[in-house]
């Protein structure tokens, strides 16, 4: 393996790339730009997420473009008026103010670094396109609040429902992460083990381990806010790379002995890697919590059909429970 990249420079690059690139570059395309910016990495798309969308600015009936912050602008127009919300409203309520809203898909891109389980660099790339939403102002149902103004319930379906897009959908790094590194730092932060320690250390502890890399199956969600002292308090949560809906457990219930290894070997088949019935249980929740005390049953009872390495995570599990 290659010396680790500058994290920091690389992600200025990556940066700079997305502005250069059109959003319609596809994910292979994307990938084959990041390996040259990190000569010796191989990136490619471990999961792509959408559905969601973050506040835009105003516009008026033309889509002339009044602000790019909602929220600021409410704020601002608010404070004008002394904070009367029915005062804003009858100023503006004729000037057909609209608000925008940015649509967005994340894509994950994915390296690995070393041979640890959480080796690997993960860059997040989201794919965002603005859209026309709800209007400000309405002569019927005029909002009680600046959140209400904001956005209001079920300005999904007059968002998204043909939605009118201003300018061109464009690329934006929402974030590089070194997850090894991201990771200790939460250990640093808390001495005991979060849920997202154990998850790691239980795949690493099993056969999936040796089967594949953790990268090929799981992404990583990570967050940062500043607590009430201004000090950072990180987040990180697994979630499977399943572009799609994940497999169906099919037992039912109070299976034991050979029909309930089946069960576990077809699903474990359709995921792509050893014990996913297990580390799915814990993200996904695609099989039952009940599952783990069921494959026990059958151990002490003399059915021996995972190996003692994943029996061991079995029943530390069970032990101490915990969910990601």
């Amino acid at each position: 393996m290659n010396s680790i990249p500058d994290w920091k420079d690389l992600s200025r690059r990556v940066a700079e790339l997305c502005v250069r690139m059109p959003a319609s570059a596809g994910p292979d395309v994307l990938a084959r730009e990041l390996a040259v910016l990190a000569p010796g990495l191989t990136f490619r798309q471990a999961l792509s997420r959408g559905g969601w969308y973050r506040l835009g600015g105003v516009v008026d009936a033309n889509h002339v473009r009044i602000s790019d912050d909602l929220e600021t602008w409410a704020e601002q127009q608010l404070a004008a008026h002394d904070d009367d919300m029915a005062a804003l409203c009858d100023d503006c309520a004729e000037h057909g103010l609209r608000a925008t809203r940015l649509t967005g898909r994340t894509r994950y891109f994915v390296a690995v670094t070393g041979s640890g389980a959480t080796d690997f660099v993960q860059i997040e790339i989201e794919e965002l396109q603005e859209v026309v939403c709800h209007p400000l102002f309405m002569a019927e149902g005029l909002p009680s609040g600046i959140e209400e103004l904001i956005d209001p319930r079920g300005a999904d379906v007059t968002c998204f429902a043909g939605a009118e897009p201003i300018g061109s959908p464009f690329l934006v790094l929402r974030r590089l992460t070194p997850v090894a590194a991201f990771l200790a730092r939460m250990r640093v932060q808390k001495p005991e083990a979060q849920p997202i320690h154990r998850f790691v250390e239980a795949w690493e502890a099993s056969s999936a381990s040796v089967a594949t890399q953790f990268s090929n199956h799981w992404v990583i969600a990570v967050r940062e806010h500043l607590d009430p002292y201004r000090q950072a308090v990180l987040h990180a949560t697994p979630v499977a790379a399943l572009n799609g809906a994940a497999p169906r457990f099919a037992a039912t219930f109070g299976m034991q002995g050979l029909a309930l290894h089946q069960a576990m070997a077809r699903y474990d088949r359709a995921a792509g890697f050893p014990m996913a019935w297990f580390f799915h249980m814990l993200t996904v929740r695609s099989a039952p919590y009940a599952l783990a005390n069921a494959v026990i049953n059958d151990v002490e009872a003399g059915f021996h059909y995972l190996p003692g390495r994943d029996i061991q995570v079995v029943r530390q599990w069970l032990c101490q429970p915990y969910a990601c």
